[in-house]
């Protein structure tokens, strides 16, 4: 299950925004040692606004394992502002039909069988979130190496629009990721996942009021 949280529906899924925070800093500044912004324990920076989505997926102590950030593209987002030129020969996305996908992480205390299942969740909710909003596609700047070996292993749909680069210790690309929804078929099929894994606000509010 993934759940998708913004600020201003962060109250009804409990402290999944501190948590989603914590396992940032797991993954980004404890393990890939990123030098990022913390505090006390917590990974952020200036792209997490009112604006952004969260992606996360949760255990059974609802501590957050797995996480994915979203930004619409006509707000300030971090290819634009900071790796602008990592984009060969086109012109950036500023569109609310384009978002950015940034901070895609996993908690690696996961057993393999559990990791694996918890990525393909989180890719499906990508795909699903970007159906129910009418997305067109994702633009993300990430490691080379998690574009084809996680992204297009899992069947998703992915476009480089720009040369390898190193950023820090990673060879990284931006690319497009199609929303589509043979793509989600494809990656629910690869994935083993049957069904939809996104789980919104309103759906919260509607079992309640059941």
């Amino acid at each position: 299950m993934i759940e998708c949280v913004t600020h201003s529906t962060a109250h009804l899924f409990g402290d999944i925004l501190p948590s989603l925070h914590r396992l940032r800093y797991r993954v980004f500044v404890e393990r890939q040692r990123w030098d990022v912004p913390h505090f006390d324990g917590m990974e952020y920076d200036q792209y997490d606004t009112p604006a952004t989505t969260y992606l996360v997926w949760r255990d059974h102590l609802g501590e957050a394992r797995g996480v994915a950030r979203l930004n619409p593209t006509n707000r300030p987002y971090m290819l634009q502002e900071l790796w602008p030129d990592a984009v060969d020969g086109q012109s950036l996305p500023a569109s609310s039909r384009v978002v950015e996908g940034t901070r895609f992480g996993v908690d690696r205390g996961l057993d393999p069988t559990m990791r694996d299942r918890v990525i393909g969740e989180l890719l499906c909710g990508c795909l699903e979130y970007g159906l129910m909003n009418k997305v067109d596609y994702y633009v993300v700047l990430m490691p080379v190496v998690v574009l084809k070996g996680t992204f297009m292993r899992a069947g998703c749909a992915v476009d480089f629009i720009g040369p390898n680069r190193w950023i820090g210790d990673e060879f990284c690309a931006a690319a497009r990721c199609d929303v589509d929804q043979s793509v989600l078929k494809r990656v629910r099929a690869r994935k083993r996942i049957e069904g939809p894994v996104l789980v919104t606000a309103d759906d919260l509010l509607k079992r309640e009021a059941a």
